[in-house]
């Protein structure tokens, strides 16, 4: 039977698909906009048929019902990342057990998840029309870890979607004979909205892209701070990039022909990232595009990996720091706000990397119901969770100014932190490292 006639074979309605999952499963499904929304609601649509059944995922940008307090002990969904969809339900004391690991752990989390889980009963995802020899592509988002939950799934499901774009990488396709069931349905996929770059954010990145020289390879997250930074580096050359997440700001600087990936010294002329989340445009770009190399997360953000780009510079967003550089950057006190991500892994790569910098940036200050609060404080909130320890950090951000910490003594940190704090808070933040025994 060839290709064509066995696809035909194993179309169903989304309805169809899902009939055969049973209470107790556990579901993986690709995150942000390659999830198969079609298949989330017909599962949704069970939700008096089944109980116990386990959904892992992140970054959600679809509201599903499944996050509603109503299907806790349906439908719990595991989340190791949290998108906007989740911090809305976290808020609300929602439907959401919220996962803690560095992405670089991805694919060992999956092969150790029957300890933690049991058995992965079914991998669902959205995918790309077949090629011309029966591939589909896992899409922007799919390439994460999708390759090798399909290894240990008992069954894989795929909506496809004609808007998916055909991304090029490793480990980047699932073929028509490797599914079980096949769902047709089309949308446009979800898109982030630009948000406008603050005076705050502007500054910040000034600060950071003078610093990155020509030829480096860079890694940068979502916004103001990277847009900021993509914007700036545009008067640079032959930059590269090696990221967890494909951006607006990356493309730009690339249709820009500041992005030639000339210099680097791992996968060298390449885009190396391993998810897309941003404008139509983006998606365009990435469509069929050979540039554009996408792999599993675990070996994108393999510090080794990292480390073998020389001159590669991490810039990532934290939440708060304290006076000693110990940085805050999932959760502000006990309430969740993102998740472990590849933070530490990147900083740790750009440590190790020949000439590398890791950047980790924030405003100087945070809006409360008390008015504005320090981000740079002497001791966190209870609950705060630590996502870089001191012992990994090396430039802190703020737009006050840049703090070097690297090798250096508790004090000099202490009064390097100091110095970009919020002026309105030094005087309080000296006075209570005095008292603490941080400074004499």
């Amino acid at each position: 039977m060839n290709w064509q006639d066995e696809y035909q074979k194993k179309i169903v309605t989304a309805d169809e698909a899902v009939a055969d999952i049973t209470s107790g499963s556990v579901i993986v499904m690709s995150g942000g906009c390659s999830a198969a929304p079609a298949l989330i609601d017909a599962l949704c649509r069970r939700k008096s048929e089944l109980k116990d059944v386990t959904l892992v995922s992140a970054i959600s940008v679809y509201p599903f019902e499944f996050f509603k307090s109503e299907y806790k002990g349906i439908i719990d969904y595991r989340c190791f990342f949290l998108g906007p969809a989740e911090r809305i339900a976290v808020k609300m004391k929602a439907n959401i057990q919220p996962l803690s690991f560095n992405l670089s752990q991805s694919d060992d989390i999956v092969y150790e998840s029957e300890k933690m889980l049991g058995q992965l009963d079914v991998l669902m995802c959205e995918v790309s029309e077949p090629d011309a020899r029966g591939y589909m592509s896992f899409g922007p988002n799919g390439v994460h870890n999708n390759d090798t939950v399909a290894k240990v799934v008992k069954n894989i499901i795929v909506q496809v979607n004609k808007e998916t774009p055909f991304v090029h990488g490793y480990k980047n396709v699932i073929h028509v004979s490797d599914v079980a069931r096949i769902v047709e349905e089309s949308h446009p996929l979800p898109e982030i909205p630009q948000i406008p770059i603050s005076d705050v954010e502007r500054k910040i990145g000034e600060i950071i892209a003078e610093r990155i020289p020509d030829g480096a390879t860079i890694q940068i997250g979502i916004g103001g701070v990277a847009d900021s930074v993509g914007e700036l580096l545009e008067q640079k050359k032959d930059l590269g990039i090696h990221s967890e997440m494909m951006t607006n700001s990356m493309m730009h600087l690339a249709e820009k022909g500041v992005v030639t990936g000339k210099r680097k010294t791992y996968r060298p002329g390449k885009i190396v990232c391993g998810f897309a989340i941003g404008s139509k445009e983006l998606y365009d770009f990435i469509d069929n595009n050979p540039v554009c190399e996408f792999s599993p997360i675990a070996e994108i953000n393999s510090v080794f990996n990292i480390a073998k780009n020389d001159n590669f510079v991490s810039v990532n967003n934290i939440l708060n720091a304290d006076l000693t550089g110990q940085c805050a950057s999932e959760s502000i006190g006990f309430q969740q706000i993102s998740g472990t991500g590849g933070q530490l892994d990147f900083v740790r790569g750009a440590g190790l990397s020949k000439g590398g910098m890791s950047f980790l940036t924030m405003p100087s200050l945070r809006e409360t119901k008390n008015g504005p609060a320090s981000r740079i404080v002497s001791s966190f909130l209870p609950g705060t969770v630590i996502t870089t320890p001191r012992s990994d950090v090396h430039y802190i951000v703020t737009e006050y100014g840049i703090a070097n910490l690297r090798m250096r003594s508790i004090p000099e940190r202490v009064k390097a932190m100091i110095g970009i704090a919020h002026p309105d808070f030094r005087d309080q933040l000296t006075k209570e490292a005095v008292e603490n025994g941080l400074l004499d």
